[in-house]
């Protein structure tokens, strides 16, 4: 026997606005902001307080991952959101699962190049530290006890353009 009252409705209003904000880890003033530029509609109780509902915290999560992972500024953010609504397909999630295999595709072949590159080495070292019969005459092969991690690929170059007015002149 099920009771009603517990059925989960994605689409009911329950939180108001600090436990979303505190879900989705932004300051409430951030949401404020989304709604003030029409990517979020958050339900309103009579007492004109607002409430989110699990639709609108997935919402506010992928607004934050194109603008925080993606850089997508908020108009690109709605854009996208008037596109996905336009077309009626889910395309941002096939976008971010596509990229997520391309970049778990590129970490590993990174890790497979830095793995056979590491063996070369250390068959490169352990040659020129013996004489050719495996011996190295009591010389111990240098060795970094604490070697500089790897640093990650830039993947993004954002370049931005200043203009000024016509008539307008630093030079």
């Amino acid at each position: 026997m099920s009771d009603r009252r517990f059925e989960r409705d994605p689409a009911r209003p329950c939180f108001v606005i600090s436990v979303a904000a505190g879900i989705v880890q932004a300051h409430p003033r951030t949401l404020r902001i989304y709604e003030d530029e029409g990517l979020l509609a958050p339900a309103r109780t009579p007492t004109n307080i607002r409430l989110y509902s699990e639709n609108d915290i997935r919402r506010i999560l992928w607004i934050r991952r194109l603008t925080q992972e993606r850089g997508v500024n908020l108009a690109g953010v709605k854009l996208l959101f008037e596109l996905e609504e336009r077309l009626g397909t889910r395309i941002l999630e096939a976008l971010f699962d596509e990229n997520q295999a391309r970049e778990a595709a590129a970490v590993a072949a990174a890790r497979q190049s830095q793995s056979s590159e590491s063996t070369e080495a250390q068959d490169l070292d352990s040659a020129e530290a013996s004489d050719g019969d495996g011996w190295n005459g009591g010389r111990a092969a240098a060795r970094d006890p604490d070697p500089e991690p790897a640093r990650p690929r830039i993947t993004r170059i954002v370049a931005t353009r200043v203009t000024t007015a016509p008539g307008d002149s630093n030079d």
